[in-house]
């Protein structure tokens, strides 16, 4: 069968394992979308790397990216460094149509079949001043399939002194097992007054300070099943008091479909206390993925 020709800034990966490992089908972009799939010494294990080119997003730029994970084959998604979105590309002058397409999204929808497993592990979203980014992610899994989806933002550059200064993000999360939606997280960042008055309105920085970073792990199925309880058990002991200045991270436990999958929400003053955490939190994924491939991700 011939390709499905793909258009611009459109990205597929088919995954399928048979007798001898993991095999890609298909696997294919176009720019601004670059996909990169390095060999492993595991033959169950596979890695993609989702990049852009020119270092990151600018408004205007439209990303699909279709998944589907077929055979009982296990796929990570990474990324190389944080997805930067800008409002111009670095060096670039602003013309006089570039409020015609402002905004860059992004979307990714994924099928993982019966007995495969998907693992999300990207680098977090990182919007510059005054950056408009849209993201929609859709994941469609069997009873018996799993998954680890990890969606996260930081404020911007904060050594530049941009915490909270890009003008909107936007991030929905979908996850359908058999069908039956589980789980629907949405985030909406937007820099504009709602109801106009410039008497209430206050600064992003100010609503969402002292964190830096906010990150979502939506967790599923029985290849995970030792993740779960090692979270609910450390969620359950946690010990609750008055304290007199924000904590430098928190984070909840929320389970879902009967306890077959939960939602972990992380806030941090800084991107790399949420990277360590999750390096420790999710240990139990080594087992899954290798040691290389779990470094790789938390490193």
């Amino acid at each position: 069968m011939a390709p499905t020709k793909i258009e611009q800034g459109h990205g597929r990966i088919v995954l399928r394992n048979d007798a001898s490992g993991n095999v890609f089908s298909e696997l294919a972009a176009t720019y601004p979308l670059k996909l990169l799939a390095p060999r492993l010494p595991s033959q169950n294990v596979s890695i993609v790397y989702m990049l852009s080119y020119g270092g990151g997003l600018v408004g205007g730029d439209r990303i699909r990216l279709d998944v589907e994970v077929h055979d009982a084959a296990c796929l990570a998604i990474l990324s190389q460094g944080s997805t930067k979105v800008f409002k111009t590309r670095p060096g670039q002058r602003l013309s006089a149509n570039d409020h015609i397409h402002p905004v860059t999204a992004q979307s990714l929808n994924v099928r993982v079949a019966p007995a495969c497993a998907l693992f999300l592990l990207p680098d977090p979203v990182t919007c510059f001043r005054d950056a408009k980014y849209h993201q929609i992610q859709t994941f469609h899994l069997s009873k018996n399939s799993s998954a680890v989806l990890l969606d996260w933002v930081t404020s911007g550059r904060k050594s530049l002194g941009e915490e909270w200064v890009f003008s909107r993000y936007y991030s929905l999360i979908e996850v359908f097992v058999d069908n039956d939606r589980i789980a629907k997280d949405a985030m909406l960042l937007d820099e504009r007054n709602p109801d106009g008055s410039p008497f209430t309105h206050r600064s992003l920085a100010d609503s969402l300070a002292p964190y830096s970073c906010y990150a979502t792990v939506i967790i599923y199925g029985p290849l995970v099943r030792d993740v779960m309880q090692h979270l609910s058990a450390a969620y359950t002991a946690i010990t609750v008091f008055k304290q007199h200045a924000p904590p430098s991270l928190l984070w909840s436990f929320s389970p879902i479909c009967s306890g077959e999958g939960c939602i972990v929400r992380v806030a941090a003053k800084e991107t790399e206390y949420v990277k360590h955490w999750l390096g420790k939190a999710l240990w139990d994924l080594e087992k899954i993925l290798g040691i290389d491939v779990y470094r790789r991700a938390f490193s």
